[in-house]
């Protein structure tokens, strides 16, 4: 893929549903008492690798346009074969858990970067709560034997993340009692905003535990998935970055624990404001307006992106790093190890991408440091395969110097397939 430097960002957009409510959604949906209708459902391909899944475990669901239909009051059964993931870790982990909690066995597998992702995360709690789970030295594929009758644990998450939350969660609607798990920092919320949004009680407590009561079964119901908030981080920056842009994104989630992003840009002085906020199952979503340029005014003066803001901001911190080349004094990113572990080592790849356009960058095991501002350039650009990276690097490009090919670009199908067409129809050239 080749990309031009572009003028301004110019539009107004309505963007695919949220992958990661649509990945949740759907395992509800799945399990749920009557029929469910999602609308704007994800066409991310990991999200396909939750709807085919669940078809093999003997789920119907039907597909009409952009409309996903569950008939409810449906039973997981044995599948024949492995589940294949794909490239999708949601998927993976969050129907580990659902698995977990019922009386059959079922192999789950993925493509050659999932399987060389970490999965002890959640063997070790899910075996705590009575099933058995058989791994590759803690990396997929897993095989999973469930129980319908799991035992109830409270469980301190090891590492920040919201998919592991989400496992015991799911596992614990057939746990016999109170299943609780602690954060050490807060992470992405789909999961609790849905179940109660359901009717299965979830409750976040003040010490970031969540409590999941007793066994509950979700009732079902339709949904409107909003906009993906992480896909809509791509135009924003972009639109900040070039002067004279007028962006509104229409219909995209706004959930607090995904939009810090949009709080550290304002913060580096980009004038963006959110209207016409609304809710659904739980899930506030509204209209993101951006001018371009740094038309704000600036109000952090360490520029450091550190503890307990990384959870929040885990997906947007490649797109960060090419924002802070532009920015007075650069930025730093720190507790980030995380990212080394992704669909590829993030750290790495967008160090060597930064560098190859001519920004000045330090690498450390957990972060970044990237000097600013600094006029970029065109250039190759290795995405490694990794959606985020490619994406992060087609905003780059837009703001640099001369052409910029990005290797490997077609791996945004994972969770933005619309991507590159719909960065046509605004960006300005």
């Amino acid at each position: 893929m080749k990309l031009q430097p572009a003028r301004h960002i110019a539009g107004e957009l309505r963007l695919p549903g949220d992958k990661s409510i649509s990945h949740r959604v759907a395992l509800i949906a799945a399990l749920g008492e009557v029929s469910s209708e999602i609308s704007n459902f994800s066409t991310a391909a990991d999200c396909a690798s939750t709807l085919s899944c669940l078809r093999e475990l003997g789920i119907s669901i039907e597909q009409k346009q952009d409309k996903v239909i569950f008939a409810g009051g449906q039973e997981l059964s044995t599948p024949l074969g492995p589940l294949d993931c794909g490239n999708s870790g949601s998927t993976l982990r969050m129907l580990a858990g659902v698995l977990a909690g019922h009386d059959l066995t079922a192999e789950l597998t993925g493509d050659a970067s999932l399987s060389t992702r970490p999965m002890r995360r959640i063997i070790e709690p899910l075996e705590m709560m009575g099933a058995k789970i058989e791994s590759n030295d803690g990396k997929a594929p897993l095989k999973v034997h469930g129980s319908s009758r799991l035992n109830p644990i409270t469980y301190k998450l090891p590492v920040a993340s919201a998919q592991v939350k989400s496992a015991i969660l799911f596992a614990g609607l057939n746990a016999t009692g109170r299943t609780t798990v602690i954060e050490t920092s807060p992470t992405r919320d789909h999961t609790e905003r849905l179940f109660n949004g359901f009717d299965v009680p979830v409750t976040t407590n003040l010490d970031h535990s969540v409590t999941l009561w007793a066994q509950g079964r979700f009732l079902g119901g339709s949904m409107t998935v909003p906009g993906d908030v992480s896909s809509a981080a791509y135009f924003v920056a972009a639109a900040m970055l070039l002067a004279d842009s007028q962006l509104t994104i229409e219909g995209v989630g706004l959930n607090p624990t995904r939009t810090a992003f949009l709080s550290v840009l304002t913060s580096w002085g980009a004038d963006i404001s959110t209207t016409d906020v609304q809710t659904e199952r739980n899930e506030p979503f509204g209209t993101i307006n951006v001018r371009g340029g740094l038309n704000g005014t600036a109000t952090a003066t360490d520029r450091t992106l550190s503890g307990s803001m990384i959870p929040s901001l885990i997906d947007e911190l490649p797109l960060l790093a090419v924002v802070g080349s532009q920015i007075e004094g650069g930025i730093q990113i720190r507790d980030a190890a995380e990212l080394r572990h992704k669909e590829s080592d993030r750290l790495a790849a967008t160090a060597a991408n930064l560098r190859a356009m001519g920004a000045a960058v330090e690498e450390f095991d957990d972060g970044l440091r990237v000097h600013g501002p600094t006029k970029l350039h065109g250039a190759f650009i290795d995405s490694h395969g990794d959606h985020r990276i490619a994406m992060a690097f087609s905003v780059a490009a837009l703001i640099a110097e001369g052409e910029t090919e990005i290797d490997g670009a077609e791996c945004v199908a994972v969770s933005f397939p619309e991507f590159f067409p719909l960065l046509e129809s605004v960006a300005q050239t």
